[in-house]
């Protein structure tokens, strides 16, 4: 892929985030996207060397829309400044669909590479499901925290839509109280993107889902709550 015109494309975008300019750069958008989708492809065909759930993924559905939905935003900027995509074996990228844990990552104008991979803020009633797998298999989870490669890639989870109290209905005084106030269960980190050598891209998101897979299969072992347990 062309890091560089994309890098470029994309700054541009954010200095002239409006429909004419964008309508006018089209031509530039469409190669962009194609070449994108050949990384998407290719990522996830490398992926399913120690994740086969998810090489029967559709790369275009794991690509994320350029377009905003500004329907009920204060901000009405018509595009996202960035390319983006999030894998999962159901091709659900969203919280909100309940997809399960995803591996996501998304490339910036000022070339910087983000790669994540969890659960961000999922549904109330996935959510309540997860803090109680923490509960219920704590060894396991104590485990999945000490995962040198998790660690050393990520540093720890993404706390920042923590709730300041403990969730309703879980020890305040359990040992992952901490754990459990979180919204989410999402590992995340940033890179600067080597522009000079786009064939290292595929290898560098490889190389970091790998080391979220340990999160990954530990969310995906999180049984449905019962439906008289279930959070309303």
């Amino acid at each position: 892929m062309h890091l560089r015109d994309l890098t470029q494309f994309l700054s541009e975008l954010k200095d002239n985030n409006n429909r004419p300019w964008f309508i006018m750069n089209k031509p530039r958008y469409d190669i962009l996207r194609e070449e994108f989708l050949a990384v998407v492809t290719q990522l996830i065909a490398e992926l399913g060397a120690f994740d086969p759930q998810v090489v029967a993924c559709n790369p275009k559905k794991a690509m994320f829309r350029i377009n905003r939905d500004i329907r009920f935003s204060h901000d009405k900027r018509p595009y996202k400044t960035r390319f983006s995509a999030g894998i999962t074996p159901l091709d659900r990228r969203r919280p909100s669909a309940g997809g399960g844990p995803t591996y996501y990552f998304h490339i910036e104008g000022d070339g910087t590479l983000g790669i994540g991979a969890g659960e961000y803020l999922p549904p109330p009633e996935r959510l309540k499901a997860i803090r109680q797998h923490v509960v219920n298999d704590a060894t396991g989870f104590a485990k999945l925290m000490k995962n040198k490669a998790l660690r050393q890639t990520f540093g720890g989870f993404d706390v920042e839509h923590s709730l300041q109290r403990p969730p309703k209905g879980f020890d305040p005084s359990h040992v992952h109280i901490e754990h459990l106030k979180m919204k989410g269960f999402f590992v995340w980190t940033t890179v600067p993107l080597v522009l000079n050598d786009p064939d290292r891209l595929v290898p560098q998101l490889v190389a970091g889902f790998k080391d979220a897979f340990a999160l990954v299969s530990w969310l995906r072992s999180v049984p449905e709550l019962a439906a008289d347990t279930a959070a309303p």
